[in-house]
């Protein structure tokens, strides 16, 4: 398959030999002759290696090192150094650079280390290629925590708004657990009603309810010593919510109209877009689970706080949607980049991969342009006085925005939720709290 690579150097003719060279070996190549013309093209485009020679008009390769890892931090960047600069590329190495190259660049050497880091940083990203981490401090310190907690057996408790991406948080604890080799069971607690909810958490023996015409295995005893993802956990109903507490203490429990018991032997990870802890203080939810659901609390930040990952998570979107759909794309123009910026993202990076999708297939040239993009994008966000705190304004913008879909959609609810990239559920808990009339 063709890759995409960005060569970065002032030497206009060497850099067309490599280009020139690259092609003929399969690969598709881009030229820049200075740091920010690299960090341009990194803007406006995916790549799939950086290779950069280290002495540049208006900087060093370290810069382009830099800059590459801010915008995009799963591109590889190989550094090519003269011989007496050594001592420089095995600094580059420790400050993330894949490899380094000396002068005077040999084809082979060149050929074969661009197939390796190809080769290599496919195999690493392909192992979780749904996972991103975010370069931002707040992904930073989200990363590190999610590092020192899965290798225990402590519960994690995912606090985090509709659309954060909380079930591939979930995920990635579970594949950096000593459960990964074990299955991956995520359960929507928000879709079990009171009268099932038990039957599929625990199972049930055929004859035990109306309805139960044969034996069943519940999520707890079929994930075995896997990982059981509880999503929305809040919804779950008081009745059922006793249920799994005993259950968790115990680490046994019995499928209905059973009186036999099977161990629990699952982690178990939790995840909620509600204020759990409030919930419990006033009673609508166990204050004894929520302790034990919340042994270790992952939070995880809204789109609209995380700006340094925006363009990360807009280039990872665009080049799944662009395999998907079959096309060569480059980036996204200026101008798009600009709403991106200003946007809000209230629906987080779930609407941020629909509005990227959506675009990708209007999408005719080789870039994202303004007409591509859904309109309300561009909806000016709601100007807000001093006294108005966050939530207000957030509270605000969003009723807004609701407000203008439904419009646009004739009330039309599954087709909001879809344009402002939330499920109905989301879209109606929303409605409701925002006192928007349905």
């Amino acid at each position: 398959m063709q890759k995409k690579i960005l060569i970065v150097d002032d030497d206009t003719s060497f850099g067309m030999m490599v280009s020139g060279f690259l092609k003929k070996k399969g690969h598709d190549s881009v030229l820049a002759g200075n740091v920010s013309g690299a960090v341009g093209l990194l803007n406006r485009e995916s790549f799939d290696l950086v290779l950069t020679d280290y002495r540049l008009p208006d900087g060093t390769g370290m810069d382009v090192l830099e800059k590459s890892k801010l915008l995009a931090s799963n591109i590889p960047v190989v550094l090519i150094t003269a011989y007496s600069e050594i001592r420089v590329a095995v600094d580059a190495i420790k400050k993330g650079a894949y490899e380094y190259i000396t002068k005077p660049v040999n084809a082979d050497e060149l050929l074969h280390v661009v197939t390796n880091t190809l080769k290599n940083n496919q195999k690493s990203s392909s192992s979780n290629s749904d996972y991103l981490s975010g370069d931002g401090e707040e992904a930073r310190r989200m990363e590190e925590h999610l590092r020192l907690v899965a290798p225990t057996e402590v519960a994690v408790l995912i606090q985090g708004e509709s659309g954060t991406g909380k079930e591939y948080v979930a995920r990635r604890i579970h594949e950096l657990s000593n459960h990964a080799d074990a299955p991956f069971v995520a359960v929507d607690c928000g879709a079990l009603t009171p009268e099932i909810a038990s039957s599929e958490l625990f199972g049930h023996i055929k004859g035990s309810f109306t309805g139960a015409v044969d034996n069943k295995v519940g999520h707890f005893e079929n994930v075995g010593n896997g990982t059981i993802f509880l999503d929305e956990v809040g919804n779950l109903s008081y009745e059922v919510q006793v249920k799994l507490l005993r259950a968790i203490q115990e680490r046994r429990a019995r499928r209905l109209g059973s009186n036999t018991e099977f161990a629990i032997e699952a982690r178990i990870v939790a995840a909620t877009n509600d204020d759990l802890r409030n919930s419990s203080l006033n009673g609508t939810f166990r204050e004894d689970l929520y302790h034990r659901l919340n042994e270790f609390q992952i939070s995880v930040p809204p789109l609209r706080t995380r700006r340094a990952d925006l363009l990360k998570y807009s280039h990872f979107f665009l080049e799944k949607a662009a395999a998907e759909f079959g096309k060569e794309i480059k980036g996204f123009s200026e101008p798009v980049l600009g709403v991106f910026g200003r946007y809000e993202w209230p629906g987080n990076l779930r609407e941020l991969r629909n509005v990227v999708r959506r675009s990708v297939l209007l999408t005719q040239g080789d870039y994202v342009e303004r007409t591509s993009i859904p309109p309300e994008l561009e909806i000016p966000s709601v100007k807000t006085d001093q006294k108005l705190n966050l939530s207000d304004a957030r509270n605000a913008t969003e009723k807004q925005l609701i407000e203008e879909a439904l419009l646009k959609t004739r009330h039309n609810k599954s087709e909001t939720a879809r344009l402002l990239g939330m499920d109905r559920k989301t879209l109606y808990n929303k409605m409701q709290k925002l006192n928007i009339e349905y």
